[in-house]
């Protein structure tokens, strides 16, 4: 696995800011993205709704689909045109090198094309095989047998991808909807969170003896948002960059074991998609593998999924951080010389995406319910339903990053005893996830469509 950590700067809190993060600039282009689909809607432009190429589903006739990508290609390499654009000008400014970027893009959106067929197909279709399972596994092949040239690292950006998608998904999801799960949702990320992160912290510091830096950085990665909540936990406690990368680490190995092993288990045993979404909200460790084995279950996993992982877990982690920070500063550092935790550090740690999420489901829920049944219809149908596959692309490429940066042997080099600390959040975690999720909550989880 193939890890950048970003370096902290300390943030001016000026207007630059807005441009600096890859935080803001997925709430910059998935909003943006919306606004553009809105404005073409009431211009009675198709344009957005004719690159949002969506491959017919349960194919088995391969020269079909072959004239169907045919007939679609220019408005496949518009929409690639559009991708490159928007991401680009994202890279640019966060200081990434345009030229590596443009060419390791348009790979990936072919690659993506090729697993967008692959998971249509009637094949697929019977073994749940869905695109994300197949960009996740292709990617993981290429990447352990082949060494990609590091210029392709630069499209690689698994976070950047996903966040972007996650603000396109709040413009389908209503606000009605949050507003009703939101109590439920962090009444289960927060007891099943602050249980899990005690239970790696205390064995990782007291059973196993590990620096206690380190075990709060695990336990983040393990409770809150993974690999997000290691990096931003890690720079709150002052953990060691090695500590950070180990913790990375432990996710991406048990967020890949989760995104096999969650949609198996709820489709053998016949949890119903609602109850089966929260549960991967709760206990998976990363938003791009959550994203992947709930979209392999159907579009309400997808939501109950989001409303739990999004709502409930990742809202939280500025707070964590403020608190991390406070015991760091004024227990673990009493002794050293050192500025004392701000409020605004609470603002700083907290993901801006969730905030783009928001947004973009308030603006869509109030049109849609101020409007008549007529002019709602054609916004589901033109600004909606485009919007809605754009975020199906967005999730590829970030399944597909996930994969090409996954090399099983910087997974096997992280240590027994992180690994032992780990591992016991996740068996309190996954059990947890599954009592609320299915029997607590079950029936309001089942309800939400």
């Amino acid at each position: 696995m193939s890890t950048n950590i970003p370096t902290r700067t300390k943030s001016s809190g000026g207007f630059g800011d807005l441009f600096k993060k890859e935080d803001y600039w997925a709430v910059w282009l998935g909003l943006g993205l919306v606004v553009f689909a809105l404005l073409l809607w009431t211009s009675g432009s198709t344009f957005l709704k004719s690159i949002a190429v969506n491959f017919p589903g349960n194919w088995t006739d391969f020269n079909k689909i072959t004239a169907f990508v045919t007939a679609n290609l220019t408005n496949l390499i518009l929409l690639w045109l559009v991708f490159t654009v928007l991401f680009t000008v994202a890279v640019k400014t966060l200081g990434h090198k345009v030229g590596e970027f443009i060419g390791g893009f348009t790979i990936l959106f072919i690659a993506s094309i090729i697993i967008y067929i692959l998971g249509a197909s009637k094949f697929s279709n019977h073994y749940n095989l869905e695109s994300p399972i197949w960009a996740l596994v292709l990617g993981m092949i290429v990447a352990n047998l082949f060494t990609l040239p590091k210029w392709f690292n630069t499209s690689l950006r698994t976070e950047f991808y996903v966040k972007t998608g996650i603000v396109l998904l709040g413009a389908t999801l209503p606000f009605t909807m949050i507003i009703q799960a939101g109590p439920a949702a962090f009444m289960q990320a927060t007891i099943i969170a602050v249980t899990t992160f005690l239970t790696i912290y205390f064995i990782g510091t007291k059973v196993l003896k590990l620096d206690r830096r380190f075990a709060a950085t695990l336990a983040a990665g393990g409770s809150i948002c993974g690999v997000s909540a290691s990096i931003a936990i890690g720079s709150s406690v002052k953990a060691e960059k090695q500590h950070v990368s180990v913790a990375i680490s432990l996710v991406v190995v048990w967020a890949i074991v989760m995104v096999i092993i969650l949609p198996f288990v709820i489709k053998a045993f016949g949890i119903p998609d609602g109850p089966g979404g929260a549960w991967i909200g709760t206990s998976e460790f990363a938003d791009a593998a959550g994203m992947a084995a709930a979209a392999s279950i159907s579009e309400q996993a997808i939501r109950t999924f989001t409303l739990m992982k999004v709502v409930g877990r990742d809202m939280w982690i500025g707070i964590w951080c403020f608190i991390m920070a406070l015991i760091s500063v004024t227990q673990w550092e009493k002794d050293e010389s050192g500025a004392k935790p701000k409020a605004g550090e609470i603002w700083y740690r907290f993901p801006k995406f969730v905030i783009g999420f928001f947004i973009a489901s308030i603006l869509l829920t109030i049109i849609v319910a101020t409007s008549n049944a007529a002019t709602a219809s054609s916004v589901s149908a033109n600004v909606m339903g485009p919007v809605k596959v754009l975020r199906s692309w967005t999730f590829i490429f970030t399944f597909l990053s996930i994969g090409l940066t996954t090399r099983f042997r910087d997974l096997t080099s992280v240590g027994w005893k992180p690994f032992a600390a780990f591992t016991a959040g996740v068996c309190i975690n996954v059990p947890l996830g599954f009592i609320f999720s299915t029997i607590i909550l079950g029936g309001f989880w089942q309800l939400v469509k």
